[in-house]
């Protein structure tokens, strides 16, 4: 029992030890056109809250 046992443990080692050899485990993607524009813009939009709450407040001049 305990030989048949280690069979089976010895060949699912193997099999996931080829699995990892012959195969990503993902394909990394690039970044399509529109998502850039969208990552752009929510930059933009961040910078412009930042100025519009300090220019909502005259006594602090300090944009971080």
């Amino acid at each position: 029992m305990a030989i048949q046992l280690e069979n089976l443990v010895q060949s699912i080692k193997s099999k996931v030890r080829a699995l990892k050899k012959s195969k990503k485990p993902y394909i990394k993607m690039d970044k399509s056109a529109s998502v850039r524009v969208e990552i752009r813009s929510r930059k933009a939009r961040k910078l412009i809250d930042k100025t519009l709450q300090v220019a909502d407040r005259p006594g602090k001049r300090v944009i971080s």
